[in-house]
């Protein structure tokens, strides 16, 4: 892992969660990181594209894979989402944009517009035309009725379902699951 891994990568518990929703196919983590999801979708014999714009993190993605033996079942692409976006095809996209650093903790409130690269919004529009199926993994401090907005903002609306990652006793996160994989139209916690 480098400096930045180590607080941008979704604790292994959240990851194996995540994976544990998408019912099999094809998985696109479009911001791979080093690849923490990208290897729980793996084990749980899931093809996945790892996506990330930066050709270390790529490696470090790669190379954990490797330890977990579920490198074969991992397409590793340097790339930016946004640019691959239009030639993707998958059943679920895993978005987890950066949250612009430990800083977020800091926000009353995390607003969409404050990821990155692009704003909530239009990252999840992109998704859209990859996958019938997303899933967002944003900050606990997210403004909820924004990512309730996203699905009735779509059209037909989506069935979305918020989920509460906690972790060591606190809320460390928040899952946002919109499609199919969604357990109900709207839960908390």
């Amino acid at each position: 892992m480098d400096e930045e891994g180590w607080f941008s990568v979704t604790p292994e518990k959240i990851a194996l969660r995540h994976a544990s929703r998408c019912g099999g196919g094809v998985v696109i983590d479009g911001f791979a990181g080093v690849g923490g999801n990208a290897i729980q979708f793996a084990t749980m014999c899931h093809h996945v594209i790892a996506i990330d714009i930066d050709p270390t993190k790529i490696a470090l993605a790669f190379e954990n894979a490797k330890i977990y033996g579920v490198e074969d079942h991992i397409e590793f692409i340097v790339g930016d989402f946004f640019q691959l976006a239009p030639s993707l095809k998958g059943n679920v996209v895993f978005l987890s944009p950066p949250w612009g650093g430990p800083a977020y903790s800091t926000k009353e409130s995390f607003t969409l517009d404050l990821l990155k690269p692009k704003n909530g919004y239009s990252l999840f529009q992109v998704a859209q035309r990859v996958a019938p199926n997303i899933i967002m993994y944003l900050p606990h401090n997210v403004d909820l009725l924004q990512v309730e907005e996203l699905a009735w903002l779509s059209s037909p609306p989506l069935k979305v379902e918020i989920e509460g990652n906690m972790l060591h006793g606190r809320l460390k996160s928040i899952t946002a699951y919109f499609g199919d994989i969604a357990f109900s139209d709207v839960s908390m916690f």
